[in-house]
Formats: structure tokens, sequence, C-alpha cells
């Protein structure tokens, strides 16, 4: 999963996503409730990064792990990193953090919208 389309319809895919400029042309931001879960960006080079949020050990240790996976740009390097494609990071495995930080911003909302979302 390096293509850029094939990035933004996984996102899209999830309940209720919804992709939005507030930061410009040049950065896409995917959110749920608007709450951000993903923001993606394309470099003139073709590089893509993806912003993705995650629990703080296993951010950590998913830049141990992966050589193209480094703390969130511009966001809490604690909670957030950043994914840089084409690189060493599988699509499952690319997929499977995107799901996770869709889950942990669902997580973060109240019953009520979390109930509206049926999740």
């Amino acid at each position: 999963m390096e293509r850029l389309s094939e990035i933004k319809a996984y996102l899209l895919a999830k309940k209720a996503a919804e992709e939005t400029y507030p930061f410009g042309p040049d950065a896409m931001v995917f959110k749920v409730k608007g709450k951000l879960f993903a923001i993606v960006s394309e470099h003139a080079d073709d590089a893509i990064h993806i912003n993705l949020k995650c629990e703080p050990d296993e951010a950590q240790a998913l830049r141990d792990v992966f050589e193209s996976i480094k703390p969130g740009y511009h966001m809490n390097k604690k909670h957030w990193n950043t994914v840089c494609l084409p690189g060493d990071v599988p699509a499952g495995e690319l997929m499977r953090m995107i799901d996770q930080s869709y889950g942990l911003v669902i997580k973060g909302l109240t019953k009520t919208l979390r109930a509206e979302l049926n999740v």
C-alpha cells in the first residue's frame, strides 16, 4: 500500500471518516467525528508521509523496528508516529497502524459520539 490513492481509500473506508484540508492543500487531514486520526502529505520526490496516533510504548517499539517510522512530525512525539513511504513497513502493518489510530480516536470520543458510530 504505497500509492496515495490506496491509502486515501483505506482511510476513507473507516466509518464516518472525512477528508479535510485545515492546513492548506498539501496536508490531507482525516477525521472521525471532528477528531483527527491521520494526516497524509505527498512530497515532490513522490514520497508519502502519514502521521498516525499510537500508544506511547508501541510508538517507540515501531520506531525501533522500522527505519521508515519516525516520531510524529509536528505532533506530540509520544503519541504520534510518521510513516515514510515507500519504506520498510509492510502494507499489512501500515493497515494495522491506521486501524489502531482510528480506534484510539474512537476510544477517546464521548459515549454519545461512540454510540452514533455504533462501533
